[in-house]
């Protein structure tokens, strides 16, 4: 797991723009939104300078780094595993991504944020197909069924989501209390990350 020390709204400023690293709690009160923003630092940008092509894709790379919440290793070897697939590398890169455990907790809406989502896969207390898993970057596959165990059903920041009427699942997922299943891998256009994947791809083809 990649260990990000920094405040999730310095990195969010680092990159300009909102990751929603925190949920819900990046609607309000969020550094992005203040008119003068500046990156994190003493007193920010002295100017802004234009990034190199090679800045852009380093940029873009970095983006879904944080938003994922893995490291370089990982990222680059999901990288290597979807240039050997069918479909489109990007796709299928961001396919490997939305595939992980703590991915699809977080998707499911049993937690506010993939960090959240982290720890409680970390901590024991998420079963697949009945059997407990605590790897964060476990592989989910198509028809397993995820819950969450008693434990943490009675934890106030699961029982908050839970409670929650509004939760917006992907349709490629399926939830019914605190049970829930992936029913099938979904294509691009169904996952709503905001990244320039053909830029990573270009990073990394180099």
């Amino acid at each position: 797991m990649a260990l990000y020390f920094s405040e999730k709204c310095k990195l969010c400023r680092s990159t300009g723009e909102k990751l929603f690293l925190k949920g819900e709690r990046c609607f309000t009160k969020c550094p992005i939104d203040k008119k003068g923003a500046v990156p994190p630092g003493q007193h920010g940008a002295r100017r802004k300078r234009k990034l190199s092509d090679f800045g852009i894709r380093l940029k873009e790379k970095q983006k879904l780094k944080k938003i994922y919440g893995i490291g370089e290793a990982e990222l680059k070897k999901y990288f290597g595993e979807a240039r050997k697939v069918r479909e489109a590398t990007g796709e299928a890169m961001l396919q490997i991504l939305e595939s992980r455990l703590d991915n699809i907790i977080y998707r499911l809406g049993f937690t506010p944020s993939r960090r959240s989502a982290r720890q409680l896969v970390s901590h024991g207390h998420v079963k697949v197909d009945g059997k407990t898993v605590n790897i964060p970057s476990y592989r989910v596959k198509p028809e397993q069924v995820i819950n969450i165990d008693e434990k943490a059903l009675l934890m106030s920041l699961v029982r908050v989501m839970l409670d929650k009427k509004d939760v917006n699942i992907p349709d490629w997922l399926e939830r019914k209390a605190a049970v829930g299943r992936l029913s099938v891998v979904p294509s691009r256009d169904k996952i709503d990350t905001e990244v320039n994947e053909q830029l990573i791809v270009e990073y990394y083809s180099r």
